[in-house]
């Protein structure tokens, strides 16, 4: 055996041994329809009321305790750096979430969007980001 394979066989025998939680999904209302598919952007809960006053249209959000969770269509991630401590979850996945979240707001249509362009902007704000595309370039 060269040190290769060992290297393998023994990450291998890590991952057995290792209980991976399984992966939650923050499932939508009844009646909710997703036709841009669905990602969700998870922000410290201290900041989700100052978000959500700063909003032209909040969709479907959701709350951990810790963490407030925005979704948003997919994708929404592309040419935007979302600021810190703002988490990105592709397919609305919830990674290391102490309880299930619950449903805080549901809109009056059944689109469960927030426009992510706006709550980009206003997570800039709240947090004294500078949006992406308005830092000076360095050559």
């Amino acid at each position: 055996m060269d040190l290769n394979t060992l290297v393998r066989l023994s990450r291998r025998r890590q991952r057995a041994g290792r209980s991976t939680p399984p992966l939650l999904r923050l499932d939508l209302p009844a009646g909710m329809t997703e036709p841009l598919g669905c990602d969700a952007v998870a922000v410290p809960a201290a900041f989700g009321p100052r978000l959500m006053s700063r909003l032209p249209r909040v969709g479907c959000v959701y709350e951990d305790g810790a963490r407030w969770w925005w979704i948003v269509p997919a994708d929404s991630d592309v040419a935007m750096e979302w600021p810190a401590p703002a988490a990105y979850s592709a397919g609305a996945v919830v990674r290391d979430a102490d309880c299930r979240p619950v449903l805080i707001n549901r809109p009056a249509d059944d689109v469960p969007y927030t426009p992510p362009i706006p709550l980009y902007l206003a997570l800039c704000r709240v947090t004294g980001t500078t949006p992406g595309w308005s830092r000076a370039l360095s050559a």
